[in-house]
Parts: structure tokens; C-alpha cells; sequence
């Protein structure tokens, strides 16, 4: 997998984005689609305008294709007043207290990096002020000359929010009341959705019928990258009919249905790679098939079925939703099939759906 590094620089008395990566004409594509992308001769590298959302645009886009390495950029927009102070010896036991009581819990290792980088930096922001006397005040204060003066992401600041109402809830007593703090509004981004011919010939691409199994099984199940690669074949119950898809996103483990066709290519595959350990395996018996391997599967479909769009694995997970929903399948039932916490999360299909929009009449052609 190609390794993608940002780099904020100064270009013609403007704050930009450099995205640096080997030549790759798919992730070329891909910086097209973000707004205002440009590429600087002098630079010899692609570039956007400099902004927090669009380094969350950015991973966004590219975190199925590529390595993000941010290490650079994180240097350099770290704010001066954190840099000139560390963290207390309060602050640094209290942090490493999180820590173990999150992986008490089982929150993911990925998770407990997120907070505990979040509570870092609100702490060092506070440096000065013992944690006790830490006030709601002091939270909104940081909001104003850190987060908005810093034009940081509402992304990020809802990473702070969670990181600070944990922290102060499970570890620190103070008088915070962590009811109270609010949190950003967000943004609302529409999940990129393909029709049923484009995905049809995105899965029929391939005549590997490995690759095909892969891909087919993501968009008939609607599962995520990572639940995919860690299937065994244990988790195929074809009598049923069932497919069981264990410990996914929250560690949660949960059903979804298979159909006939997928119960026949997936026996197909099996008995032309007979996998011990996994599902779909590398090239070493036994070893795990790989993230980069199989968004390189993804990129080889499109590039086969002709289709120009910058399509991540997520997207047949987003199509399979929608699909179901313009199907007529409630919405309850696709939020369990998609292992959703909450319905708030799913009812965002009800607004890429076409069935219902596509039947709306315009005045427009009553004139």
C-alpha cells in the first residue's frame, strides 16, 4: 500500500496541503476529487488548500488505499503553548490510569491511542493549573483559543469531548459536571453509494474467484474490511443460510443472511483453496489475507469494469444498506444486519435512497 504524507507548507503566501506519495494513477484520481486540488510544478507534488477538515477529508478518503503518515504534519501544526510545557507527573499517572482502565474494559488499543492523545493535549493546554481545579469554564475556554482559534475540526473536538468526560468520570473527581459539557455540531456527510450495475460489474470483474468471493461477500453482507479478513470458515453455517460475523466494530458479534448464490460461490472457492484458517488467506497457508492486498483487488475491479470513481471497500458496505433499504427492508433490520449501535446511524441511508426521491414530480416540468 502506498504511503500518503501530508505537509503543511506556505505556497504563494497561502497555507497548503502537500500530498505526497509514489506515483499511483488511482490516488491521482482520488486528490482530484478534493476541492480546489492543484499540482505545483516546483514542488512536483499535489496539493489542497491547508484547513483541519480538509485533513479529515483527506483520511477519509485515502485511509482504504493508503498509508497516512502524519507525523510531519502533526509537528507542525502542534500549537506553540503546548510545546513549551509537558505533561505533570500528575498528568502523566493519571493518563497511564486511563489507560488500564480502558484496556480493563477492552476498548480497542486504535480507541485508547484516540483519547489518551486528546486528554494529553487538553492537559498540557492546563499544564499550569492543577487537574482538581479544572473547571467546565476551562473546558469551553480551551474550545475557543485552542480548537476554533487553531480552525481544528469538529471531528477533533468531539475526540476531546469523549477523552475529557471519561477521564474526569472514571479517573479524576473534580467538580466538573460532565453532563454539561456540549458538544460540536457536526457536519453531515452522505455515505458514497453505487447503483446495482456498477456494482455488478465491479464483482464480476475479476475471473479470480477468490477475488470475486471477497468482494461479492463484502457487498452481500454489507461488512466492514476488517471483518471480512478476520472470517474463519467455521463462520459459514450454509445449512442455515447465516453468515457469523464474530466480534466486529464495539467487539460485537452478530448474524447476517446468505444467499443461495453467495452459499454457491463461496463452495466453489473452498473447494479450490480448501483455506485451514481463515476464510480468505494469504499467500502463506494460514496467514491472514492483507488489508493492502485486498484494496489492491478493489482498485483492479474498477480499473476492469471501466468505473472512473475513487471506490474504497466501504463503499459496497454504504451500496448493500442502501440497496436494501430501496428494497423495502425496514430500517430496524438493516441496522441489526449492520451491526449499528444506534438507528440515528442508519437513517442516513434514507437520504442517498433514489426510490422515493426518483418518483417526486418537479414544477419544473409542469411549465
Amino acid at each position: 500500500m502506498a504511503i500518503l504524507t501530508p505537509d503543511k507548507v506556505v505556497h504563494r503566501g497561502k497555507q497548503i496541503l502537500l500530498l505526497r506519495f509514489p506515483f499511483d494513477k488511482q490516488l491521482i484520481k482520488m486528490v482530484k476529487q478534493l476541492p480546489n486540488a492543484a499540482w505545483s510544478k516546483t514542488r512536483k507534488a499535489w496539493y489542497v488548500p491547508y484547513s483541519e477538515r480538509m485533513i479529515d477529508e483527506i483520511k477519509k478518503l485515502f485511509n482504504e488505499v493508503a498509508v497516512i503518515d502524519t507525523s510531519v504534519l502533526d509537528e507542525k501544526i502542534a500549537h506553540p503553548i503546548l510545546k513549551e510545557y509537558n505533561l505533570t507527573d500528575e498528568a502523566t499517572r493519571k493518563i497511564e490510569k486511563l489507560k488500564s482502565w480502558m484496556r480493563s474494559r477492552r476498548y480497542s488499543e486504535s480507541t485508547i491511542g484516540t483519547y489518551v492523545g486528546a486528554i494529553k493535549t487538553f492537559l498540557k493546554f492546563y499544564s499550569n493549573k492543577p487537574i482538581a481545579q479544572i473547571t467546565n469554564d476551562d473546558i469551553i475556554d480551551f474550545n475557543n483559543r485552542y480548537i476554533l482559534a487553531n480552525n481544528y475540526s469538529a471531528s477533533f473536538q468531539n475526540q476531546v469531548v469523549n477523552a475529557i468526560k471519561l477521564f474526569f468520570a472514571k479517573i479524576e473527581n473534580t467538580s466538573i459536571n460532565v453532563e454539561l459539557i456540549h458538544r460540536p455540531k457536526r457536519p453531515k456527510i452522505l455515505p458514497n453509494v453505487l447503483s446495482k450495475e456498477e456494482v455488478k460489474k465491479i464483482l464480476e470483474a475479476h475471473s479470480n474467484i477468490k477475488h470475486r468471493a471477497m468482494l461479492s461477500l463484502i457487498y452481500a453482507c454489507g461488512l466492514r474490511r476488517s471483518e471480512l479478513l478476520n472470517l474463519k470458515p467455521g463462520n459459514i453455517d450454509s445449512k442455515r443460510g447465516l453468515l457469523l460475523v464474530k466480534e466486529g466494530k464495539g467487539k460485537k458479534d452478530r448474524i447476517a443472511p446468505l444467499s443461495n448464490k453467495m452459499i454457491t460461490l463461496l463452495r466453489e472457492y473452498y473447494k479450490l483453496y480448501k483455506p485451514a484458517v481463515w476464510l480468505f488467506e494469504g499467500q502463506n497457508k494460514e496467514e491472514q489475507y492483507s488489508e493492502e492486498s485486498l484494496a489492491k483487488v478493489l482498485k483492479h475491479s474498477c480499473q476492469k469494469a471501466k468505473i472512473n470513481k475513487p471506490v474504497t471497500l466501504h463503499w459496497l458496505r454504504h451500496s448493500y444498506a442502501t440497496h436494501l433499504l430501496e428494497n423495502g427492508t425496514d430500517l430496524r433490520f438493516i441496522q441489526e444486519l449492520l451491526g449499528h449501535n444506534s438507528s440515528k446511524t442508519t437513517e442516513i441511508y434514507t437520504h442517498v435512497s433514489t426510490k422515493s426521491i426518483q418518483n417526486i414530480k418537479s414544477p419544473f416540468d409542469d411549465l
